[in-house]
């Protein structure tokens, strides 16, 4: 009788403890879509900021101060851009180069601004596995987890402590699903941050992972350093777990999906030194935001196209219509009302099949722009673009 009632708590306490994740998950995926929300408009704005000031130093003399004014602001404009990267890495929609990374190399490459962020009063300790998986991973993202990780273990220990940088293989089986429900068994790649912190007190732990929530008020901090972790796991298939316990410490695990190495990897570009001008090719540009699609227009005519631009997709096709096919290649943005950007192209090709393009957007949904890439045939440029940039991408469009 007694053995039947302690199994009959346990399968409750494990039932209440999955209803529970299941929430927050649920929770989570929610404000992820409002950040990812925002971070596309500020996206647009920022850029049309950019690119206005670029119009300006465009035209500027040499030595003219209003150029070094606008260098200032464009220097303003990508702090806000970095912190949009991390807005989007919550929610999941970060533009990303995804590469088959060692972790190990990773976390090495890294070892002296590990030093700097955690001070010398907090000693580091690591355990890196020797026969450790490959993860396909932006690796930029991996120095984003383990620069937001290593700040939150330097807060966490006022008074000094010890911190540890763990990497191992693991695999997860059916116990470990049935208290996190939403993980698939499997084989994983463990990248893991021990500290000898003060601990996360059990009322805020589920809230830990919100954007903008902190215990800091007063100060600078903004809430988004474990919101960015989560974000990134999440992104690239994987999940993170913490376990703390008040005055004695904290461990966070980020388990990440492994992979084995693929000669065909792609790499990150490299950007064009050199900015190249146009030759009087038309080009039709797709963009809801008039802000951006005003400063866009003036940035592509300073480089020497013409320009014809449209609000939405209807626009876009009465814009074909009146010039008569005449279009050598569409800027197109991704997230439109009416319309997509895929869609919009898709229906320009229908009538003019060799019209190449580049879609634009300041947040992806990852799936529709790799499927336009690989099935459409044309590029992408992520938002907040420079004039360079923009500049190099048309020219590579163009041929």
């Amino acid at each position: 009788m007694w053995s039947r009632e302690r199994h009959r708590r346990a399968a409750e306490e494990a039932l209440r403890r999955s209803e529970a994740q299941l929430l927050q998950a649920q929770k989570m995926d929610a404000v992820g879509r409002l950040a990812g929300g925002l971070a596309h408009d500020v996206n647009n704005y920022v850029n049309a900021i950019t690119s206005q000031c670029e119009l300006v130093m465009m035209s500027a003399k040499p030595g003219d101060r209003v150029a070094e004014k606008m260098e200032l602001v464009i220097a303003t404009a990508g702090k806000i851009t970095a912190l949009i990267r991390r807005l989007l890495a919550f929610s999941k929609q970060q533009p990303v180069v995804p590469q088959v990374v060692d972790l190990n190399e990773v976390v090495e490459g890294l070892r002296g601004m590990i030093h700097r962020l955690i001070g010398e009063d907090l000693p580091l300790e690591t355990f890196l596995a020797a026969d450790l998986w490959r993860t396909r991973v932006d690796p930029t993202q991996v120095e984003q987890i383990v620069v937001n990780l290593l700040v939150n273990a330097r807060e966490a220990s006022p008074r000094g402590g010890k911190v540890t940088i763990e990497t191992a293989n693991a695999t997860l089986g059916p116990d470990y699903q049935q208290t996190h429900p939403a993980v698939k068994p499997g084989d994983y790649v463990l990248l893991a941050f021990s500290d000898s912190g003060t601990g996360i007190p059990p009322e805020i732990r589920d809230r830990i992972f919100e954007p903008f929530f902190t215990t800091k008020e007063g100060t600078e901090a903004r809430g988004l350093g474990l919101a960015t972790v989560y974000g990134i796991a999440q992104q690239n298939g994987g999940h993170v777990t913490v376990y703390s316990e008040v005055g004695r410490g904290t461990t966070f695990r980020i388990y990440l999906l492994p992979r084995t190495r693929d000669a065909s990897e792609p790499r990150t570009p490299t950007p064009a030194a050199l900015r190249p001008l146009g030759g009087g090719e038309t080009l039709l540009l797709v963009e809801d935001n008039d802000e951006l699609r005003s400063a866009t227009q003036g940035v592509l005519e300073a480089l020497g196209y013409r320009v014809t631009t449209a609000a939405n997709g209807p626009e876009a096709l009465v814009a074909l219509e009146r010039l008569d096919g005449r279009i050598d290649l569409v800027i197109c943005d991704v997230v439109m009302p009416a319309l997509s950007g895929p869609e919009v192209v898709e229906r320009l090709r229908a009538r003019r099949p060799e019209i190449r393009a580049i879609l634009m957007s300041g947040y992806t949904d990852n799936v529709v722009v790799r499927h336009g890439i690989v099935e459409g045939d044309y590029d992408f440029l992520e938002k907040p673009f420079s004039t360079d940039r923009l500049a190099a991408k048309i020219r590579a469009a163009l041929g």
